[in-house]
């Protein structure tokens, strides 16, 4: 699997909330003019899909999310396999 470089997403901030009741993990902040650039930069099919990760500093940022499905990820592994009869 080849690595890609981060690509920071532009005009976001998320911080943990140690303190916060334990459903509570952090808070995201958006600089409205530069999140945006941002999304309109990065949308791909009307989505932007972004991480949050830990950086070995121990403090969390906002990444990109940058992979693509391959066409083996995309298909049925089983060429036989017919979804007609599922109840879904």
């Amino acid at each position: 699997m080849e690595k890609t470089e981060k690509v920071f997403a532009e005009g976001f901030m998320f911080k943990m909330k140690p303190n916060s009741p334990e459903w509570v993990v952090g808070s995201l902040s958006l600089k409205a003019d530069e999140a945006i650039a941002f999304i309109q930069k990065n949308t791909d099919k009307g989505w932007v899909n972004l991480n949050v990760n830990i950086g070995k500093s121990g403090k969390p940022y906002v990444e990109l999310d940058t992979w693509k499905p391959t066409q083996a990820a995309t298909t049925s592994p089983d060429p036989e396999f017919n979804s007609e009869g599922l109840p879904f």
